[in-house]
């Protein structure tokens, strides 16, 4: 049965490559995502599994959680089963409870099978971030190198090879940014619902996520395509701020306490000194407080590990995850320059998640290996910059003439 399921993911991606591309592209890119699903494969058999690595634990313990839901099933009947149920299954029960569906389908352990789930979601990533690439002003040309160099980034690589939640964490992600910003080009009410659920699903991966895509998405659905105006930008901050100030001090339980909860928590100084222990832990002179030092922390956050870094094979390894995302982060400067020009919305849209998503990261920073992931979402929505920066202009700076993509 496992064989079956790893099977069965491998015709779900073609057909998600058929049903979202045009046949050109289709052809191009399913050999692309086949070749990327199959090395996902083969490095959680050779690699991950097989003790060469030593990386990783929580992937261990996601699947040791799934066969607790499988037992919970069995003896309360087959249900949605969320952290009221299990207190274990904090912040990862849709990945959990994914897992578990497949372990009852198999009748016991199946990594290999989990594993496939996770590499189908992270093509189908691939395919989402080439139509996001198009919708913003990327020609065909420059998606596709997008994707290619997506679908191999060695960092979502190695964490879509495993049963990691960081796949289904940056496919939520960045498909809801980037229906956001499908949507402030036309409202699709499709768009809305299917938005809605992505939203809901992610507050049971990595609740506070739900939090840094809030800003552009309201952003993109308060219809600022229309005119570009500082005046209703600094009005919208304020309705913003005074929304969050009243929900988060008058109704107890409400979400924003969640996720002021994770922040603070995030933030202390026992957390970090936690995840700061290791071959990779980062120390920083900030008295305690998780908003000094700021500008060394937003560097860590955004560029480590540095070339001269020492460390473990898969710090090492992520040096190359890191030379790739200074490429991409150069042109993704040059790409906003562009986009500055032509479309200033759809920027505002992009850096309204980027920035406050790496100074929100920047003050939990005590690790380069956790870094390493967590990043992730914030390294592919820049990268979509990038892909404009590749893009062939012809007179005046304009794009070339081309089908843009209307939806994510």
């Amino acid at each position: 049965m496992e064989y079956f399921i790893v099977a069965a993911a491998a015709v779900v991606l073609a057909f998600i490559v058929h049903v979202n591309l045009d046949a050109g592209v289709a052809r191009r890119v399913l050999p692309v995502l086949l070749a990327a699903f199959a090395v996902r494969l083969a490095v959680h058999v050779l690699v991950m599994r097989s003790g060469v690595l030593d990386y990783g634990g929580d992937n261990v313990g996601y699947e040791i959680r799934a066969l607790g839901i499988v037992e919970y099933w069995k003896r309360e009947g087959f249900q949605f089963v969320t952290a009221e149920d299990m207190s274990y299954l904090s912040s990862v029960a849709i990945p959990c409870q994914v897992f578990a569906i497949v372990v009852y389908l198999c009748g016991g352990p199946a990594p290999l099978a989990c594993t496939a789930v996770v590499a189908l979601l992270a093509c189908a990533l691939c395919v989402v971030v080439y139509k996001f690439a198009r919708l913003v002003g990327a020609d065909d040309r420059a998606a596709f190198l997008l994707l290619v160099v997506t679908a191999f980034m060695p960092a979502f690589l190695l964490h879509t090879s495993d049963t990691y939640k960081d796949g289904f964490n940056a496919f939520l992600v960045v498909t809801s940014i980037g229906l956001g910003a499908a949507l402030a080009r036309r409202f699709d009410m499709r768009r809305l619902l299917t938005l809605v659920l992505l939203l809901w699903v992610l507050w049971y991966v990595r609740p506070y996520m739900v939090f840094m895509c809030a800003v552009p998405l309201i952003l993109a659905l308060v219809g600022l395509k229309k005119t570009f105006s500082p005046r209703r930008l600094g009005a919208l901050a304020v309705l913003l701020a005074f929304a969050l100030l009243t929900f988060g001090g008058v109704y107890d339980g409400a979400p924003i306490e969640v996720i002021q909860e994770q922040l603070e928590s995030g933030q202390s100084e026992i957390a970090r000194r936690a995840n700061g222990n290791g071959g990779s832990g980062v120390a920083f002179d900030d008295g305690g407080n998780p908003w000094n030092a700021l500008g060394p922390k937003l560097l860590y956050t955004l560029l480590s590990p540095f070339p001269w870094t020492q460390g473990g094979p898969a710090l090492q390894f992520g040096k190359i995850d890191a030379l790739i995302w200074y490429f991409l982060l150069y042109n993704a400067v040059r790409g906003a320059r562009r986009l500055w020009r032509r479309d200033r919305v759809t920027l505002l849209i992009l850096l309204s998640f980027i920035i406050p998503g790496a100074i929100a990261y920047a003050t939990t920073m005590a690790n380069m290996g956790l870094i390493f992931r967590q990043r992730i979402p914030i390294i592919m929505v820049t990268s979509v910059l990038a892909a404009v920066a590749w893009t062939k202009e012809t007179r005046e700076g304009e794009q070339p003439a081309g089908d843009v993509v209307s939806r994510v």
